[in-house]
């Protein structure tokens, strides 16, 4: 316990750092909605080429908006959660109601023609299909450890029954879904 809470309080710190360094738009605080728990950048894609099942290709270069989960605030709201079932759900609901404002801050961005949609790297993508995502592979193993080095932490500090074993065989994913199945989803839940 006293372990999870230093890593608590160094987090938050690394954290004020990471957000500045990083270009990251708060959308809690960009529309003033404290319940939003997604922070964004505009991205050039780096990967490997993906059609997405609409039919949205994203290529080498191609303009995306990456989220970012705004980690040490999901997982202090989350602290007070007592099952791994209410984790989840709390987790759900809470990316779901965050998505419409990325619909609205695509359409305000000054790159509105270009961006092809989002994208994130998750460890925790069992429901992400039925938020409107895709989950791809991702094929660089460098860059696939480096994320999961990342991620780990965060896997560490959420649950409070995963063993290590179980910790070191999830694997972080490429989350991908299309300007117009976002717009599909949820544009509709900001009027």
């Amino acid at each position: 316990m006293i372990l999870k809470g230093l890593f608590y309080y160094f987090w938050g710190f690394l954290d004020l750092f990471y957000y500045y360094s990083t270009r990251l738009t708060s959308l809690a605080k960009q529309y003033a909605n404290q319940q939003n728990v997604l922070r964004v950048r505009t991205t050039t894609y780096k990967g490997y080429d993906v059609v997405l099942s609409d039919g949205t290709e994203i290529k080498h270069n191609d303009v995306l908006i990456k989220i970012h989960l705004h980690n040490v605030r999901v997982l202090k709201e989350m602290k007070r959660l007592k099952s791994e079932l209410q984790k989840g759900k709390w987790l759900y609901r809470s990316v779901e109601r965050s998505l419409p404002e990325v619909a609205l801050f695509i359409k305000e961005h000054e790159k509105y023609n270009e961006i092809k949609g989002i994208i994130g790297i998750t460890m925790i993508d069992r429901v992400s299909q039925r938020l409107g995502f895709e989950t791809m592979e991702i094929s660089n193993s460098f860059y696939r450890w480096f994320k999961w080095f990342l991620q780990f932490p965060i896997l560490f500090l959420s649950t409070s029954n995963r063993s290590l074993k179980t910790a070191l065989d999830e694997q972080p994913n490429y989350l991908f879904m299309s300007k117009e199945m976002l717009f599909e989803k949820y544009d509709k839940l900001m009027q």
